[in-house]
């Protein structure tokens, strides 16, 4: 194998592994917010986010084995910047403890979260998964369609937003 393949290889086979380790703590805490007696909404894009989200990084994995520049400065830059937005991520799952899942799940009388990368930024969780498209774009070395991931998952990240605000009780100014 290549250099120039193995970096977009590695990087998505660790993306994928992490991917498992949220889902399985997903699946743990939905659990957990369904004992508790948590509603989820109806209309979410959740059914789309399931596929979508691995299949940008798959993309862009394939965009970087095939037509990548090869490990450089921009591969370093990529990890630390996938290294920030994993933080985030981190730091927003440690903030919402068990409320956090991949579902929009509310339960009962829950006060909105306000601590934490909460009391910087409305949704840092869609934040980091935007960083992480960036980031790992720039890492493979992947510009169309991360740049397409961007675009395409954004998009979809809107209207989860708006569900998610309209299950908690948000209203927009």
């Amino acid at each position: 194998m290549s250099t120039t393949a193995a970096v977009p290889l590695i990087a998505l086979l660790a993306v994928l592994l992490m991917m498992l380790v949220e889902s399985q703590l997903s699946r743990f805490n939905e659990r957990t917010l369904r004992q508790r007696g948590a509603i989820e909404p109806a209309d979410d894009v959740y059914p789309t986010m399931t596929w979508m989200y691995p299949a940008c990084f798959i993309a862009m994995g394939i965009e970087g084995v095939l037509f990548g520049p090869g490990p450089g400065y921009h591969t370093l830059v990529g990890v630390a910047l996938f290294g920030v937005a994993k933080a985030l991520k981190f730091w927003a799952i440690a903030t919402l403890g068990t409320r956090w899942t991949f579902r929009v799940l509310v339960p009962p009388r829950a006060a909105l979260v306000t601590g934490g990368p909460y009391a910087w930024v409305r949704h840092p969780n869609y934040l980091a998964v935007i960083g992480e498209f960036v980031s790992f774009a720039i890492l493979v070395g992947a510009p169309v369609s991360g740049v397409g991931s961007v675009i395409g998952f954004g998009a979809l990240l809107r209207r989860r937003i708006r569900v998610e605000e309209r299950a908690l009780g948000i209203t927009r100014p």
